[in-house]
């Protein structure tokens, strides 16, 4: 063996490694807090599952500002003011847009060689490094805000990320293929009408005949589904166990949870909003509120920030792209900066139940991993307004807590809520989240996560929420979720065997009714009106095409659906919260005529402007309920 006669310096007692203080002391060491403070803190931290420093900022012990010095302190890297100095255009070939919403970093800057990564989470940077391979070795790690590192992501991959959001689900089980650029569609429409004309010219009694027994056959679908989750839920109801409500101190460490609020030119909304949120029990380093605004919302984007938001609440724009502006588009892209393993959905108006989150997070903990999402109930506290916000709650409370728990309890798909929806993160990407073309996307979803094999429940908790009381924006909002049925009952009809196969036969015909009779039913409303005609003795087509025996079965059918129409109304608010509605029940025959129009608006638009997303405005009417009932969710 050679010897190469290296010179080695005499050798030395080597200095022992420095054992990394924790963050706590550093912040004790600079006198932002004391040693009760972070007592309790570490106390809080056996319990939910949050870094220490968002806890002390959570409970208002330190600043974020406290935090950030103290991890660049402790991990000995550089503050980074990314609004002062941003990252430009060109850092963004650095790291890709997936990377850096994973561990939640920006690239900031590029010296000599070196690459300074904006981080809030140092401990985590290490676990980057060895994701993009050799590149690692030359990134270090400078301290910024969460909420300038989202901001800056955005800003940088914001173009590439949008587009994503527009096309996340898969193109056979979305709308988006549709061609509304050309005049097929409208063609195609001018010929049904014109062939419905020549019909009724040339055959009228016999055109009106079989309209009519379309109209029928819908409503014998609806009725017996009424019927059935009518009697599953009462027998249920008068069955089972009362249920005690879950403790509020849960005996597990609780999961990081991430709430989706999208905004649209909401002018009176966002503070109201934030004082509910505030009620919220939820440990605030574990929650994080996500307002979702358009870009291009001046509106609201100064209505925010006239606002003062906590910590916990964040803001995430949306960039233009295409012209599409929907809800669910702004989900997808929204929920790609969350880090919550549990994603959920609130409505701008909404106030939820202050322990809502511990229910669904205990829900989540019990059930079977099948369960995907969980559903709560909806609720208006303005429902005294007037007689159409009367209308809507008696329509709502039949819906919540009467027809949908026995759908349920039936094995039928849920038409899910468009929000109080709370989903298992990894179980909504792999079912790619929602379809950005279709204006009911939650229903399109409900019948998605069915048809992938996973299951939805309903859970015992209320969102409050401003009805609709006026008369042509509810006709606006009705003729959305109409057409929003027609479209997702038109995509998973593309192949009837493939649903059919997916869901079998009861849910397949339970998914026909709930999509296709519901917009049927409000469709064909003229038609059947035209029995009270029979009733007063006046002339009908039926009886002189097919006989005096099948208008009386029709007629009696009809009178049986508006009779448990009724019941089924009286039922829903017979309990404590809404049984001063009970006498108003007797009036929605009068309320539900307003849907025909919407539904004629709904097919409209279905040829013209399928993907047009028809704005409700809220902040209408004042909450009159600053503090909801503790047992708010147990008031039938």
């Amino acid at each position: 063996m050679s010897n190469l006669r290296l010179a080695l310096a005499a050798p030395q007692i080597a200095n022992p490694v420095q054992k990394r203080m924790p963050l706590g002391q550093h912040l004790m060491a600079a006198g932002v807090i004391g040693d009760q403070d972070l007592a309790h803190a570490l106390d809080l931290q056996r319990h939910v599952d949050a870094p220490i420093g968002e806890i002390l900022v959570a409970e208002g012990l330190a600043t974020r500002n406290d935090v950030l010095l103290a991890l660049s302190r402790q991990s000995a890297a550089q503050l980074a003011d990314l609004d002062g100095q941003p990252p430009t255009p060109m850092m963004a070939q650095h790291l890709s847009a997936s990377v850096c919403l994973k561990f939640q970093v920006v690239p900031w800057l590029s010296l000599n060689g070196m690459l300074l990564v904006a981080t809030s989470n140092p401990n985590e940077f290490e676990q980057l490094r060895l994701s993009v391979g050799e590149n690692g070795k030359r990134m270090f790690p400078a301290i910024a805000s969460p909420r300038q590192i989202k901001k800056h992501i955005s800003r940088l991959y914001g173009a590439e990320l949008v587009q994503h959001a527009a096309r996340k689900v898969p193109a056979v089980e979305s709308c988006r293929t549709w061609d509304i650029s050309g005049n097929r569609r409208r063609n195609w429409a001018v010929a049904v009408i014109a062939t419905l004309l020549v019909a009724l010219i040339y055959a009228p009694l016999w055109t009106l005949t079989v309209l009519m027994l379309f109209a029928v056959g819908t409503l014998v679908m609806s009725t017996t589904l009424k019927a059935a989750a009518l009697w599953a839920e009462l027998t249920h109801r008068y069955t089972a166990p009362r249920q005690t409500a879950p403790s509020s101190v849960l005996p597990f460490r609780v999961p990081k949870v991430s709430v989706l609020v999208p905004l649209l030119h909401e002018k009176e909304i966002a503070g109201a909003l934030i004082k509910r949120l505030e009620r919220l029990t939820y440990p605030k380093s574990l929650l994080e509120i996500v307002l979702v605004l358009e870009a291009t919302d001046d509106l609201t984007r100064e209505t925010l920030a006239r606002t003062s938001l906590p910590e916990w609440i964040n803001v995430i724009e949306v960039p233009e792209a295409n012209q599409l502006t929907t809800k669910p588009r702004a989900l997808n892209y929204a929920m790609d900066f969350c880090q919550g393993s549990i994603i959920g959905v609130w409505d701008a108006e909404d106030a939820p139940e202050a322990d809502q989150i511990e229910k669904v997070v205990s829900r989540f903990q019990s059930a079977p991993p099948e369960v995907a999402c969980l559903q709560g109930k909806l609720d208006y506290y303005n429902s005294s307004a007037n007689w159409l916000s009367r209308c809507f709650t008696i329509e709502y409370a039949a819906w919540w807590r009467v027809l949908l728990p026995g759908v349920a309890r039936l094995g039928l798909v849920l038409p899910l809520g468009g929000t109080t929806l709370f989903f298992r993160r990894d179980l909504l990407e792999k079912l790619c989240g929602w379809d950005a073309h279709n204006v009911t996307e939650d229903a399109d979803l409900g019948v998605r996560l069915a048809r992938h094999g996973y299951r939805t429940e309903l859970i015992d908790t209320v969102t409050f929420e401003e009805a609709n009381c006026r008369t042509w924006p509810w006709v606006r909002q009705r003729s959305r979720w109409l057409k929003g049925f027609l479209i997702t009952w038109s995509v998973h009809m593309r192949d009837p065997a493939a649903l059919l196969r997916d869901l079998g036969w009861l849910r397949f015909l339970g998914v026909q009714t709930m999509l296709l009779a519901t917009f049927a039913q409000f469709a064909a409303a003229p038609l059947l009106w035209s029995f009270w005609l029979a009733l007063a003795g006046l002339p009908h087509p039926v009886p002189m095409t097919m006989g005096n025996g099948v208008l009386w079965a029709m007629v009696t059918l009809f009178i049986l659906s508006e009779t448990l129409n009724l019941l089924i109304g009286m039922i829903a608010t017979s309990g404590e919260r809404h049984r001063r509605l009970m006498p108003w029940v007797f009036t929605t025959p009068f309320y539900f005529p307003l849907g025909a129009l919407a539904a004629y608006k709904a097919l409209h638009e279905f040829v013209v402007s399928p993907f047009f997303w028809d704005k409700t405005q809220h902040g209408v009417t004042p909450d009159p309920q600053p503090h909801l009932p503790a047992n708010a969710s147990h008031l039938s």
